[in-house]
């Protein structure tokens, strides 16, 4: 096992681009007692070396983002589409939500669910064209390409899916299956 030198300690944390004031944060430990490590005149506790280590090393992990993650193209309707048509979408990709986009914009989302209530309600009927503006939801949450993973399955808890938005254009769609490439 190779223990680092105070000068392997502080070049790989000025590598990372972190102050003392962060790693010691990161590892439970103060500020001074970093820059006493790193100056070599204290000889700290194997415990104490391993927070440090175990923080340079986590940081030098590669963060995964939403646009790493995404899949493409996005599966949705616009709102002048007619609710035979997204019905049409929910039966052959195996869904029961899409996402309604104008020109690239998120304005909201529609489900089987708010079709079938309207269906119970004898609001629907097949005389008459119906179409997604008339039930459209309020939207999947949004976020950018760079927001870390661990946001993402944040919001995931609570929604079916996060779009991923780039310059106010939808980019991509993160679901719940989406997060199992992470695990295999």
């Amino acid at each position: 096992m190779h223990i680092p030198t105070p000068d392997e300690l502080r070049n790989r944390r000025e590598m990372l681009g972190m102050k003392q004031t962060e790693l010691a944060r990161r590892a439970g430990i103060s500020q001074s007692m970093v820059a006493r490590i790193e100056a070599g005149s204290v000889d700290p506790r194997v415990s104490t070396l391993n927070k440090i280590i175990t923080v340079l090393n986590s940081a030098g992990q590669k963060r995964i983002t939403a646009v790493q993650i995404i899949h493409t193209p996005v599966i949705a309707v616009q709102p002048d589409d007619t609710i035979i048509r997204a019905l049409d979408i929910f039966e052959k990709n195996n869904i029961s939500q899409l996402p309604v986009i104008d020109n690239g914009i998120p304005i909201g989302c529609i489900s089987e669910a708010v079709i079938m209530k309207a269906i119970e309600q004898q609001r629907l009927h097949r005389v008459q064209p119906f179409y997604v503006r008339d039930f459209t939801e309020p939207g999947f949450p949004t976020v950018p390409p760079d927001m870390d993973v661990e946001t993402v399955v944040n919001i995931l808890q609570q929604n079916h899916a996060v779009l991923v938005i780039d310059g106010g254009v939808v980019v991509g769609v993160v679901t719940k299956h989406d997060l199992i490439s992470l695990i295999t």
